[in-house]
């Protein structure tokens, strides 16, 4: 099969079969644009001439790309055309999977970052109105009294509230309609390749997104066109992913957090959180909606550094 054709199949297949999210098939297309045309440049044009040699000569000279490309990168490269040959097998349009035995470079284990539960609380004072306050605004139950400024922090507040509460992904937080969060104390996340997960909702986080959609989102939207989604903009359009991204970055920086912030260092702090309090792990993989007990187990050797350092600074003969 042609390699532009074999390519289409495969995102499609991705895309539609697997329902892996925009973002994901996106860095597929990227990732697999420049090995077609790597192909091309070798005069490979068909996906029957492609062999295990090829593939080792085009892992090979990405490696030694200039500037380089990170391990992750590399990784996530091999995986894309992995992916790719081990479709064009299983479908019976190659014969023989030529990527078999490409084997992914060895990452260098990096440990995520995560606030303390101090800074969570000084982030999530910073990003609006606790519920308590978010009630007084005047203007009734309907919010229509209530500053732009008001509506918008009771959105941040909730928002924030609910991304630390859950663990979950921004971009699962960002899709979240508003049914989603009707179940009272647990919330309904759909992750990756639109795997369906219950993730519970603690009480700070329930007020905040009541008194965000009791205050705040039926005036936002009536400011645009009707939607479902959860959280919405100024402007009544669903909130995007990377607006989140940028309603973090402000809270961090007018809460004074040097350390940098981005949507993953809350759900890195919610699973930190949860095994430094005592949660077993392979139920903060649920939580996290982890397929494999081994991506959440990074997190607990964050918690064995936590350790060691309360250890050094506490036993009297620890140096």
């Amino acid at each position: 099969m042609q390699i532009a054709r074999a390519v289409d199949s495969y995102l499609r297949h991705v895309a539609i079969e697997r329902g892996l999210s925009e973002n994901t098939v996106a860095a597929y297309r990227r990732d697999l644009a420049g090995y077609a045309e790597w192909l091309g440049e070798q005069g490979i044009h068909d996906t029957s001439a492609v062999t295990a040699t090829t593939l080792a000569s085009f892992i090979a000279d990405r490696a030694a790309a200039r500037p380089p490309i990170a391990a992750s990168s590399l990784a996530r490269l091999q995986s894309s055309v992995r992916g790719l040959h081990r479709f064009l097998a299983r479908e019976g349009i190659e014969p023989a999977d030529p990527s078999s035995n490409l084997r992914p470079p060895k990452q260098p284990r990096r440990l995520p970052k995560a606030l303390t539960i101090d800074q969570v609380e000084q982030l999530l004072d910073a990003s609006g109105p606790a519920p308590s306050m978010a009630t007084d605004v005047p203007g009734g139950s309907r919010g229509a009294g209530a500053a732009p400024g008001d509506l918008v922090g009771m959105r941040d507040r909730a928002l924030l509230e609910l991304l630390y509460a859950t663990g979950a992904r921004v971009s699962e937080i960002v899709q979240l309609d508003v049914d989603d969060a009707a179940h009272g104390d647990v919330l309904r996340v759909r992750g990756k390749g639109s795997k369906e997960r219950i993730v519970p909702v603690g009480s700070y986080a329930r007020a905040a997104v009541d008194a965000y959609l009791t205050r705040a989102r039926p005036e936002l939207s009536r400011r645009g066109r009707s939607t479902p989604k959860l959280f919405l903009g100024a402007r009544g359009a669903p909130l995007s992913r990377q607006s989140a991204w940028l309603i973090i970055q402000s809270a961090a920086e007018r809460a004074h957090l040097t350390a940098h912030v981005s949507p993953h260092t809350l759900r890195h702090s919610f699973a930190t959180h949860l095994l430094q309090g005592g949660a077993d792990v392979r139920v903060v993989q649920e939580l996290l909606g982890h397929a494999s007990v081994a991506t959440t187990q990074i997190y607990t050797y964050v918690s064995v550094d936590a350790l060691r350092d309360v250890y050094a600074t506490s036993h009297p003969r620890a140096r």
